[in-house]
């Protein structure tokens, strides 16, 4: 197992920041990394999800694993045969009145892991943090 977990603070309550994360619509305004998402935020939904990791958009369509208003919501997206899996996970913590700790990151699994890793790795990571950056920016400018 391998995972990529990041962390940023946000200047604002964990409802704004919830809200701004669940408004699927308006990423295209704002994010550069999860560019879109289309879909129904419920438990067992099927999300189309469209990712730039380098220079190109990747589409997958993982299943809603975890939702839990206001504190966490989680997607499994795989290959087929299981081969890569990656469960993907946003979790917010209230660390002051108005602020809150995101916690953003993705477990991978499965025979190839290590293979795609490699190649995805540190642009996983790199596009993490940059989808942070830009959900604590739009967050903060509302």
């Amino acid at each position: 197992m391998k995972e990529v977990k990041t962390e940023i603070i946000i200047n604002a309550s964990k409802e704004k920041v919830w809200e701004v994360m669940m408004d699927f619509a308006a990423y295209p305004e704002w994010s550069t990394f999860i560019r879109s998402i289309e879909g129904e935020a419920k438990l067992g939904g099927r999300l189309k999800n469209t990712l730039r990791l380098t220079t190109s958009d990747q589409i997958f369509k993982p299943v809603i694993t975890r939702m839990e208003e206001g504190n966490a919501f989680e997607w499994l997206g795989s290959i087929p045969l299981g081969l890569f899996k990656g469960r993907h996970y946003f979790m917010l913590e209230a660390t002051g009145e108005q602020q809150t700790k995101l916690i953003h990151g993705e477990i991978f699994s499965g025979l190839l892991r290590g293979l795609i890793m490699n190649k995805i790795g540190e642009d996983t990571m790199r596009g993490f943090q940059a989808w942070n950056k830009a959900l604590k920016s739009r967050v903060e400018s509302l």
